[in-house]
């Protein structure tokens, strides 16, 4: 293993990026519970198959459901943030910042995605998501402005 890979700070993003891909994730198959027990599809084959034969019972479930569409919402802002932050957040490994800095940065984004996730679903009124979303969002882009200072060639 290369010496990078043995670092504290690069182990310490390892660690919060599996957390929040985890998390994510689970956003799949908490999507598909909901569909389940709303009894609510989006695709002609799925409601056939737990539908059976019956054609009224078929349309009834061809739906969108409110709870399903929270879900589904939830997911698509997890890809839209947490996606960036990987990318982002190993770059920012690489230039060697203090590891009780970026610690910070780490655990201050997964504690706004987790947050964010909660308001999302149960759901908490604003602006408690819309804090937690912006939060997560400066966090990343502290460490892309510590990637461009760190990295700037012009």
């Amino acid at each position: 293993m290369s010496e990078f890979m043995k670092s504290d700070v690069f182990l310490a993003y390892s660690t919060y990026a599996c957390i929040v891909l985890m998390k994510m994730m689970l956003m799949g198959p908490l999507t598909g519970y909901f569909r389940m027990t709303r009894r609510a599809f989006s695709n002609p084959e799925d409601v056939a198959l737990h539908a059976g034969g019956d054609e009224e019972t078929r349309k009834k479930m061809l739906k969108t459901d409110p709870d399903v569409e929270r879900v589904r919402r939830c997911h698509q802002n997890d890809l839209e943030n947490i996606v960036p932050f990987i990318g982002i957040g190993l770059l920012y490994t690489l230039t060697g910042p203090n590891l009780t800095t970026a610690l910070l940065h780490f655990r201050i984004f997964v504690g706004s995605r987790i947050f964010h996730s909660i308001a999302y679903l149960l759901p908490l009124p604003q602006p408690s998501r819309g804090l937690s979303w912006i939060v997560g969002l400066i966090t990343t882009f502290s460490m892309a402005y510590r990637v461009l200072k760190a990295g700037l060639y012009l």
